[in-house]
């Protein structure tokens, strides 16, 4: 009975196709240190020690351990044994509504080195590059390289900071362009360094 469960469970994770928001837990057998549980960006993407960033968005847990695999088996003497589960899905989003169609918005902010910065209603769906240019875009102080992405889990309470480079250069994951804004999500420009 248990074994029937079980294979239920992994067919069931075999066929869901993985979404923004969601939590994976990916395990490394050959390296324990490498186990950790990682969020799904909003562009679709995850980020993992010696890997990179991965593309997760619409696939399966079998093509997302094929790739970490892949980028990981230059590591290891041996092609490492990845596991990877699907460890709590994204809140859903509500049924789409069928009465009639009424223009809806949501608000969204934005601070820091931009020409006009505070509370903005933006239609959703919005991305980030283009709810910059309804703010009026950068000033020439700004660091294009670290824009910040804050989003606030309403069922947590916990926020998560993600990197955007309006630019495309810059260090590290970063968002796409075309990360679709949420409500209450906060967009801070900060100031350029001295020689940045």
């Amino acid at each position: 009975m248990l074994l029937l469960i079980a294979g239920t469970a992994a067919t069931a994770q075999g066929d869901y196709r993985i979404r923004s928001g969601d939590t994976l837990q990916i395990e490394v057998i050959e390296d324990p240190s490498l186990n950790r549980s990682v969020l799904v960006l909003p562009d679709g993407s995850i980020s993992f020690p010696f890997v990179g960033s991965v593309r997760a968005g619409g696939l399966g847990v079998g093509d997302v351990r094929r790739s970490l695999t892949s980028g990981l088996a230059p590591n290891f003497a041996n092609q490492p044994t990845v596991v990877v589960s699907v460890a709590s899905v994204a809140e859903e989003t509500p049924p789409a509504y069928t009465g009639p169609v009424k223009a809806r918005t949501i608000d969204v902010y934005i601070t820091g080195e931009v020409a006009n910065a505070g509370r903005v209603e933006v239609k959703p769906g919005t991305t980030i590059l283009q709810f910059i240019a309804e703010a009026g875009g950068l000033t020439p102080f700004a660091a294009e390289t670290r824009i910040q992405l804050h989003r606030t889990d309403r069922m947590s309470g916990t926020t998560r900071v993600y990197l955007f480079s309006y630019s495309g250069k810059g260090n590290g994951t970063r968002i796409s362009p075309a990360t679709r804004l949420a409500p209450g999500d906060v967009v801070i420009v900060p100031s350029r360094r001295l020689f940045e």
